[in-house]
């Protein structure tokens, strides 16, 4: 298989497709919050996500085959945004993260409930979520 990053290394390469600042923190609003349209993505972004770089994220999201874009049913002018199998199989790395970032970082301990009920010694819980995702996304669309 030909690799299109630095190396083939499989670090570097999701270091490649998520080692910006603002793509890990779009699939944590779409895994935790369930924001799936672009516009609820950028008016729900505490880090305060420009349009366009959502815009290009998403694009390379898709691109990458970790989320699908889809027509919104219900509104035609709208797209839908859900994960991939591939994208579904990212719960335990935000859930791994999380658990870090309030383990060692000065995070808001009202922000911490939803790490501390994914935690990294329970997979269990990653893979009731990851369940829940997959239903969620045969129900509204692919």
């Amino acid at each position: 298989m030909a690799t299109t990053g630095r190396s083939g290394c499989p670090i570097n390469l999701a270091i490649e497709l998520f080692g910006d600042r603002w793509t890990l923190l779009i699939l944590r609003d779409i895994v935790f919050t369930d924001r799936r349209h672009f516009r609820e993505l950028l008016r729900g972004s505490d880090e305060r996500i420009t349009s366009s770089i959502l815009a290009d994220r998403l694009d390379r999201l898709v691109d990458a085959g970790i989320l699908v874009r889809s027509d919104d049913p219900t509104h035609k002018q709208k797209a839908v945004y859900s994960l991939t199998d591939s994208g579904v199989d990212l719960v335990p790395v935000l859930a791994t993260i999380g658990s870090w970032g309030a383990a060692h970082c000065p995070a808001d301990p009202d922000r911490v409930t939803i790490v501390r009920e994914l935690d990294y010694e329970t997979p269990e819980s990653w893979k009731a979520l990851m369940t829940s995702l997959r239903e969620g996304r045969r129900s509204s669309g692919p």
